[in-house]
């Protein structure tokens, strides 16, 4: 099981190492004078954050670059992008890939306000075009985002010492070259006392020294969030850390409610990777979004404080038969960079929805079959966030939408 944000193939990973990828009230009481944000950065009332995650690695062969946020009109639409991901190695927070972040030359055609970047400025790359994105729209918050599937092992070492591991952070999105692109830092440990790439021993508490360590370094000015399993099985990834206890130094979490399933399991049984509701034979009766809710309220985390994940792209398998979910398949389906995952705007004409199930799509083409999120099923999944008055919607991440922007304007 996965529940995370899973790597994707790049070129520049060879480069720059393997980037990460593809991620009771009591106990949580505190004083809302003491987490608000200053007037200078004033945070949306509670379901309305839309937040958009953009890669570190995407501008390599997706070729998928700040501009196209605002080409898109995804730009318009959001209120927070996290910047994914800075590696966390050595206990402490550091740069991904230095290159793509704040030194790569963009062309006039490539840049967001049309003017191409010379050899002497100040800041290049990612990081210069998101202070011109946020240039264009005010209001829009960016984050740095720590961890991911493959970059989480180095929170174990941070563990050791929370106030170093936050210095560190705090020293890099606060430097003087782009301070002013970040508004705040997203962790995204996968996962504390609990396996993902590997397996953390770190104890229940070591999340919550972390994250009340980050929010003491970062202050009530700056946003501070966390990406957080979606496992809600008793004994599960979620009671493996102390979530409740650490919710009320977090301004939200990002459950990651997808990847419940997916072609690592090589044979099936097929199931949809981001399922909103339980249905008849899903293999696990917990992988589901609406159980991941209820357990995290159930804990006392405020519905505010919790935003709902959707995926924006599908998980497959190939040699499959059945038409439905809970077929046999031989292997995972081919991909454009990995195999058993495609993005959105591929399968929408690639493999065209032929059912729902659980409250998502499904389909099934020639001996493939794939599961993903389409405006419509997107539409339902917004009605669940309503009923349950969480903070928001998440989704994982940007470049797989389609160029005018489909999912994006579903969730709006």
């Amino acid at each position: 099981m996965h529940l995370s944000h899973r790597p994707r193939i790049r070129l520049r990973a060879l480069v720059s190492a393997v980037c990460a990828a593809v991620l009771g009230a009591g106990l949580i009481a505190v004083a809302d004078t003491a987490m608000a944000d200053p007037p200078t950065k004033p945070r949306p009332t509670a379901g309305s954050k839309v937040v958009g995650y953009f890669t570190e690695w995407g501008t390599y062969d997706r070729k998928y670059y700040v501009k196209n946020v605002e080409t898109s009109g995804s730009a318009a639409k959001l209120t927070h992008i996290n910047y994914a991901f800075g590696n966390v190695t050595g206990g402490k927070c550091a740069m991904g890939d230095s290159y793509a972040a704040t030194e790569r030359t963009y062309t006039a055609a490539e840049s967001v306000d049309g003017v191409a970047d010379t050899w002497d400025q100040p800041l290049r790359g990612t990081f210069n075009q998101l202070r011109e994105l946020k240039k264009k729209h005010p209001g829009l918050k960016v984050l740095y985002s720590f961890g991911g599937w493959t970059w989480s092992t180095g929170f174990g070492e941070a563990a050791r010492n929370p106030a170093a591991f936050a210095q560190s952070c705090y020293d890099l999105v606060e430097n003087s070259k782009w301070a002013d692109v970040f508004d705040g830092i997203d962790i995204d440990w996968e996962y504390p006392n609990a396996c993902g790439a590997t397996c953390d021993t770190s104890g229940r508490d070591a999340f919550k020294n972390l994250m009340s360590a980050v929010r003491a370094k970062f202050g009530s000015g700056n946003l501070v969030t966390a990406a957080i399993t979606a496992d809600a099985t008793s004994g599960g990834k979620i009671d493996a850390a102390d979530y409740a206890g650490a919710a009320q130094y977090v301004d939200w979490y990002n459950p990651m409610t997808y990847d419940f399933f997916g072609a690592w399991d090589a044979t099936g049984p097929t199931a949809p990777h981001s399922p909103l509701n339980s249905y008849s034979g899903i293999p696990k009766a917990e992988f589901h979004t609406s159980a991941t809710i209820a357990k995290l309220k159930g804990l006392g985390i405020p519905s505010s404080k919790l935003l709902l994940g959707v995926g924006f792209y599908g998980r497959g398998w190939t040699g499959v038969t059945q038409a439905g979910p809970g077929g046999t398949a031989t292997g995972a389906a081919p991909g454009t960079y990995e195999a058993g995952i495609e993005d959105y705007k591929v399968l929408k004409t690639k493999c065209p929805a032929t059912g729902t199930v659980g409250g998502t799509a499904y389909a099934k083409c020639g001996s493939e079959w794939w599961s993903y999120d389409t405006p419509a099923t997107i539409g339902t999944k917004m009605a669940y966030k309503n009923q349950q008055d969480l903070g928001g919607t998440f989704f994982w991440e940007l470049s797989g939408d389609t160029a005018n922007g489909e999912l994006i304007k579903a969730i709006n």
